[in-house]
């Protein structure tokens, strides 16, 4: 599908490492995380920003279409190829440099190809910790690009406050280097052109290098599970433990029962923690933390937490139904096994919503009885983010549906979300091909001409 002169001219520019064509070594470059899959011409894998720069330069000069891949962990297709077999993937899993951390400044300089993981595992032994939390393990780069936000999000926010600087190749002619890692907290010397680059999932540029924000690792931790006495009450308890943890809250992540029965059900070594093993219609995912060891005198934090919790209990009516304080891992293990969970028991629908958290509860209300009338034969397993409005809306059907039956799944729910709630259809997983026939329909014409006009301008920089 493609010149192989083309594979030659890229083989010298990243060396005989740094090119794949071979079918079979592609497969996993070409197969992303949830059912989409394509077909590369090539996978050129730069270890340096200089060559990063050689290949966009060589691609944009030839016509040569580029697909962005950092972890390739994304969930709406923005991450692997088409099926014409026309794209080329660019991979950063060997951009790889050496770290630099500051531990005055609190910051860290680090590639794009670096793993979340390996990060952490660096930061640690110096008391700090990059707070994007997710269940998989993405690369740096790509977190940037698709402005991850996580589980925690309600305490540390997402990946945007994190960032200082960035290093951009720019899709040009020349393969632009631009430079704006200068890791400055206030710099109003300038237009902040960084944000351009977050969020926006390498359509304006792609990210070689981030200068990034740390925060210190927790000392003390306490986490609970706690269950609501009805929908109305989810609000309120998020109202409550702000007013009485306040910046010790970190999160506040929602459990439906049928994404809890799939993943205890599945999962073998998850442990059911609730009374007699009954699984209640919602359960609510609560963690404090501070950030100093204990101190003499202080109260546990997690003392803390039970007698915030008890509280609750003497209001008429009493807010929670139950709530049990437990080991940190072992509550944590559940909300990151939803997902495997789900993907063992049927096809998955997948939504990733953003409402006013205001309206989470009336939403979920509205389109559960919505769905049960038009599509009965669906599984409403949601879970999310309560505390900042996102919701990972994930329908499970039993068998495999046809592209029609997914297609009006789709219809109806994002238009409950968008058109009765202002919400989003993409909170956090960005456009991909998945999602871009809904950022045709209806994000506003005034912000797509604006964005194409941001697009063809970075374009010509170099030329």
């Amino acid at each position: 599908m493609i010149d192989p002169s083309h594979l030659d001219r890229l083989r010298a520019i990243v060396g005989q490492k740094g090119l794949v064509d071979d079918p079979s070594l592609m497969r996993s470059y070409e197969t992303g995380a949830r059912y989409d899959e394509g077909k590369a011409a090539f996978v050129v894998r730069p270890e340096t920003t200089q060559q990063v720069s050689a290949v966009v330069a060589y691609a944009v000069a030839h016509g040569i279409p580029l697909i962005p891949q950092s972890g390739n962990t994304g969930l709406v297709g923005g991450s692997t190829p088409d099926t014409s077999g026309s794209q080329g993937v660019i991979s950063f899993d060997r951009l790889t440099t050496p770290l630099r951390i500051d531990t005055d400044n609190r910051t860290v300089e680090v590639a794009a190809g670096v793993r979340l993981s390996v990060l952490n595992e660096a930061l640690a032994p110096h008391g700090f910790f990059l707070p994007v939390d997710l269940g998989a393990d993405p690369m740096i780069g790509g977190m940037v690009a698709t402005n991850t936000g996580g589980a925690r999000f309600l305490r540390y926010g997402s990946m945007r406050r994190q960032v200082l600087g960035l290093e951009v190749v720019l899709p040009d002619g020349e393969g632009t280097i631009l430079d704006l890692a200068s890791g400055l907290r206030k710099d109003n010397s300038h237009v902040d052109l960084k944000q351009l680059f977050i969020g926006t999932s390498g359509v304006f540029g792609i990210v070689t290098r981030a200068v990034l924000e740390l925060q210190r690792l927790p000392q003390q931790t306490a986490t609970a599970l706690i269950v609501p006495q009805d929908d109305a009450s989810v609000p309120l308890l998020l109202r409550y433990l702000e007013e009485r943890c306040g910046e010790y809250l970190t999160a506040f992540e929602g459990m439906s029962h049928n994404a809890m029965e799939r993943a205890l059900g599945h999962v073998k070594h998850l442990r059911n923690p609730f009374a007699h093993g009954t699984i209640p219609a919602y359960a609510i995912l609560v963690e404090l933390t501070r950030s100093w060891a204990p101190r003499e005198g202080e109260m546990e934090l997690s003392t803390f937490l039970e007698n915030v919790l008890a509280q609750t209990f003497e209001d008429e009516p009493p807010l929670l139904s139950d709530a049990l304080v437990g080991r940190s891992d072992d509550l944590w293990a559940i909300r990151h096994a939803l997902s495997e969970g789900l993907r063992a028991s049927g096809y998955v629908i997948a939504f990733d919503l953003s409402l006013p958290r205001s309206d989470l509860a009336r939403f979920r209300q509205e389109i559960v009885g919505l769905l049960g009338g038009t599509f009965p034969e669906l599984a409403v397993c949601d879970f999310g983010h309560i505390a900042d409005g996102g919701v990972h809306f994930n329908l499970v059907h039993p068998g495999r549906p046809d592209a029609a039956y997914i297609a009006r799944v789709r219809d109806q729910v994002l238009d409950v979300v968008v058109n009765r709630y202002g919400g989003s259809f993409s909170g956090e997983h960005g456009i991909g091909r998945s999602n871009q026939a809904f950022y045709d329909r209806y994000t506003p014409a005034l912000v797509q001409r604006l964005s194409a006009s941001v697009r063809r301008a970075v374009g010509t920089m170099g030329m």
